[in-house]
């Protein structure tokens, strides 16, 4: 059999809009994924055009679709995923007249808002998402704190959160008045709930958190819950093997 018919179970997984690669690896190590009958290993090759799929017993139909990259300004009080348990409001209510089977790229918290990109290409958001890439996301944060010069060093150079130690932010005041002050910080990495964590290290009250850029590609004045397609060179600019930021 020719490696052209066979694909890595990974890749398989992402590149039909199941998850990032990095989630299916996850996947397969708990036993979640199955290639005909036998539970799928981390390395596994699925023969395209012969071998079924499946995810928790149900089948994975190949991905014949189009391609789609979409950008949303995700509001508050919505969860970063396309179905929850608990019925609490998903991105997914936003985007129901959607045909194509995208997901979220990245997370934003629920009581964030902001820049969210869905996609049914799995290489594509695993470039994105791989922390060897560094691609660099922008925050605009509302503080209800003073903030001072130390405040601004200390963000700047990094500090441990947790058990590690963040890489040095960038990071800007936009507007500053009694009690209220504007910054925006820009990372290159995606630790959970990052900008929150850095700002609860230095005593710092986050009353807004907006995420208004990611690898360079903007938010603009895209209207609070809805979504529109990336244009081709958003894209391009996202469709990276090294950032350039």
């Amino acid at each position: 059999m020719s490696e052209k018919n066979k694909m890595r179970i990974q890749k398989y997984l992402s590149s039909n809009g199941v998850t990032s690669r990095r989630k299916a690896e996850q996947m397969v190590l708990d036993g979640l994924i199955r290639i005909n009958r036998k539970v799928a290993e981390v390395g596994d090759k699925v023969v395209l055009g012969r071998d079924k799929v499946f995810v928790n017993n149900q089948r994975i139909i190949p991905n014949q679709e189009k391609k789609r990259y979409i950008m949303l300004n995700k509001p508050r009080g919505y969860i970063t995923t396309l179905q929850d348990e608990k019925e609490r409001k998903c991105v997914s209510d936003l985007i129901n007249e959607i045909h194509e089977r995208i997901y979220p790229v990245g997370r934003l918290d629920r009581d964030s808002e902001g820049l969210l990109i869905l996609t049914n290409d799995g290489e594509f958001a695993n470039r994105i998402m791989h922390p060897s890439k560094h691609v660099k996301k922008t925050y605009r944060v509302t503080l209800h704190s003073n903030f001072t010069d130390y405040h601004l060093a200390r963000l700047c150079e990094g500090m441990k959160i947790d058990d590690y130690i963040t890489a040095p932010a960038q990071v800007s005041v936009v507007a500053e008045e009694k009690e209220r002050v504007v910054i925006e910080i820009t990372i290159s990495e995606g630790k959970n709930r990052q900008i929150r964590k850095m700002c609860e290290v230095l005593g710092l009250d986050v009353a807004r958190l907006k995420r208004i850029s990611v690898g360079g590609v903007k938010l603009g004045r895209l209207p609070i819950g809805k979504w529109r397609d990336l244009n081709r060179e958003e894209i391009n600019r996202l469709n990276i093997r090294k950032s350039k930021e």
